[in-house]
């Protein structure tokens, strides 16, 4: 929705810059309120209303977690719940008309990037420099070059997907509210929002919760793969 220029049109600030700090802040503001919340708490009484469904979601997060990667992974449970947060928030970000950062290839690939770096370090720290190396030329030594190439595909398809699907939402509804704008008028004030929440249900809402959960499981299931082979 913004972008900053210089006074020679140059970009100094994309709107994709200035839309992910958005989401940033956001959720900074979010959590220091969910400590302001939990430190206010008493400790003996029930968690009701807000804190119940704060401790529900991040209850769901850690056996999620714990499911998925087993128990010594336990610890990767702050990651993964930032990570379904800022998806989430950023998946969902064209409801309130901006445009989503993850519609960008860089953000994508970027969060693509944090997961490879994982997805290498807990390679080696769970078979060992050797058995790292090793693994690239099993189960036979000529399949070397396909292994690496496999290695350095994870990242690509991951954030591929991921900006696939929420650029392809970004452009349906820009045309859709084009033709929309066109086709009725000064009667569009009144027709389109009408028309338009039924597709902003599926491509901003469900399409957008359903790869922040892909892009979460691929995550763990690629760390917990390469530590365990």
């Amino acid at each position: 929705m913004f972008e900053i220029v210089d006074g020679a049109g140059n970009v100094i600030l994309s709107r994709t810059i200035i839309n992910s700090l958005l989401v940033v802040i956001l959720l900074s503001i979010f959590a220091f309120y969910v400590n302001y919340r939990v430190k206010k708490a008493d400790p003996n009484e029930k968690p009701k209303g807000f804190l119940n469904v704060i401790e529900t979601l991040v209850e769901a997060i850690d056996n999620l977690v714990r499911t998925t990667m087993g128990e010594k992974f336990k610890n990767f449970t702050p990651y993964i719940g930032t990570l379904a947060l800022y998806l989430a928030v950023a998946n969902l970000f064209g409801l309130l008309g901006f445009t989503p950062p993850t519609s960008d290839y860089s953000i994508p690939f970027t969060l693509a990037i944090m997961t490879f770096v994982l997805t290498q370090y807990y390679g080696i720290k769970g078979n060992g420099l050797g058995g790292y190396f090793k693994g690239f030329f099993e189960p036979i030594w000529f399949l070397f070059p396909i292994n690496i190439i496999g290695e350095l595909a994870n990242p690509v398809s991951l954030s591929f997907r991921l900006f696939g699907n929420i650029l392809s939402g970004v452009i349906i509804m820009g045309l859709l509210y084009s033709a929309l704008n066109s086709a009725l008028g000064i009667l569009s004030y009144i027709v389109t929002p009408v028309v338009t929440s039924v597709f902003h249900a599926y491509f901003d809402v469900f399409a957008g919760l359903i790869q922040t959960f892909i892009f979460m499981m691929l995550t763990m299931i690629f760390v917990s793969m390469a530590a365990d082979e």
